[in-house]
């Protein structure tokens, strides 16, 4: 490993809750057993590339304001290696088992298409050697496919077939270092898969050629021997009016529609769900219904601002409904916790990076113990349990089973009369019971 880039702090401790000392965890003890597995195996907490180390602190209305030793401005190769060496240097002392990244924060983009991949191949060489080295593994890799000019109209739904091309020749360079990288899956955000207007656009063809693109990247995956899933990230808008991938239940039904749901789960995100107008909670509860719940993206917003703000989840609120989801659907197998955040403009010191990752990590240690409590106190399950009791037996029973027909229920309607015996929601009581173990 190259010089040190956090010369004055070490590797992140677990202290208990009664330490004062910001630079340790308070609740995250990697160790610890909740529900038969280490805190660490059910969260597998990721650092990202992009924001944590290519952000900057700017903004559309500011300059870069952030302390970054290894952002030289040059845009160099060489750069981009120093960059890794900082990279798992830090997440090696933060503690996290993982990372990810897009392919165009790793290596800078060349001239031409050859250029970037040897830029990439030179990067993501230095990238296995630091794995190899520090244990840290790549929980996912993803393509780039936003940023560049070429992509203003999208980059599988564009309407340009050679900004087709040159996307699918990118994600089967990121799916071919995903492989050699032992990446646990594969994400496919769409930055750009979407429509600022209907007066010049074809939906129906953009959404078929959307389609044929994953159908293709499926083929690679079997051809090159890749596995792990592949993962969809839902996201409303920002930066398209509309964008094809607008939340889990509409990635569920692209899907379904194309033939594409084996070989696909959900990465969800806390603040995507907020501007699609739903809450993590509900967008977990979909994606886990339809067997798709795969990885997250650990972040929060504003509720005063209507962008996409990415900043650290300290809600604890937010954490336990989190993890309540990921305890009901089994955990997570190839996905895990990576933080999509990054640190506010205004906290710029290499420290904040640290402060910010611990608050996260102690935020998600508090969710996983307060839901695995909840749990197995079992109030609230019994409560859901008991509330759809009627269609348990009777009536009910051969409704689910699919043994009545219209001329049944009727049947039945007259028998009762008129309907009795509804209970109260009691949406009052289950908000307190949550309040019991926060």
């Amino acid at each position: 490993m190259a010089k040190s880039f956090f010369p004055r702090i070490g590797k992140i401790q677990f202290e208990g809750p009664q330490s004062k000392n910001p630079l340790a965890f308070k609740h995250y003890n990697a160790t610890e057993l909740v529900e038969g597995k280490s805190m660490q195996e059910h969260m597998r907490f990721a650092v990202v590339y992009w924001h944590t180390m290519r952000g900057n602190g700017g903004d559309m209305f500011g300059w870069g304001t952030a302390d970054r030793p290894w952002q030289t401005g040059e845009g160099t190769v060489k750069d981009a290696i120093k960059r890794a060496q900082a990279m798992f240097e830090f997440t090696s002392k933060i503690g996290a088992p993982f990372y990810c990244w897009h392919d165009r924060d790793v290596a800078p983009h060349g001239k031409s298409l050859a250029e970037s991949n040897k830029n990439f191949d030179a990067v993501a060489t230095e990238l296995k050697k630091l794995q190899k080295d520090t244990g840290i593994k790549l929980l996912w890799g993803t393509a780039q496919n936003f940023v560049h000019p070429r992509y203003m109209h999208g980059a599988a739904t564009s309407c340009n077939a050679d900004v087709f091309c040159y996307a699918a020749a990118q994600v089967k360079r990121a799916m071919e270092w995903t492989k050699e990288l032992d990446g646990a899956g594969y994400v496919f955000w769409g930055g750009r898969e979407g429509y600022s207007t209907l007066l010049n656009t074809d939906m129906k063809r953009e959404m078929d050629h959307l389609g044929r693109f994953m159908h293709m990247a499926v083929d690679y995956k079997k051809k090159i021997g890749m596995k792990g899933p592949f993962f969809i990230e839902p996201k409303p808008k920002e930066p398209t009016k509309h964008q094809y991938d607008s939340d889990a239940a509409a990635c569920l039904n692209f899907l379904r529609e194309y033939g594409l749901l084996e070989h696909f789960q959900l990465n969800l995100e806390v603040n995507h769900a907020w501007l699609a107008g739903k809450s993590m909670e509900h967008e977990m509860e979909v994606a886990g219904a339809a067997g798709a719940l795969g990885s997250i993206d650990a972040n929060m917003g504003d509720y005063f601002l209507g962008w996409d703000t990415d900043q650290f989840p300290t809600d604890l609120y937010l954490t336990t409904q989190t993890m309540l989801r990921v305890l009901k659907y089994g955990g997570f197998t190839a996905g895990g916790v990576n933080f999509d955040a990054k640190v506010r403009r205004e906290s710029f010191e290499l420290d904040d990076l640290f402060l910010a990752h611990i608050a996260g990590m102690d935020a998600f240690a508090r969710g996983l113990k307060a839901a695995a409590a909840i749990r197995k106190d079992g109030r609230i399950a019994e409560f859901v349990k008991n509330r759809y009791a009627t269609w348990d037996s009777g009536i009910g029973a051969k409704i689910e089973a699919g043994k009545a027909s219209f001329a049944d229920c009727e049947k039945h309607a007259l028998k009762i009369g008129e309907v009795s015996g509804l209970q109260s929601g009691r949406q009052e009581l289950l908000e307190s019971i949550i309040n019991e173990f926060i």
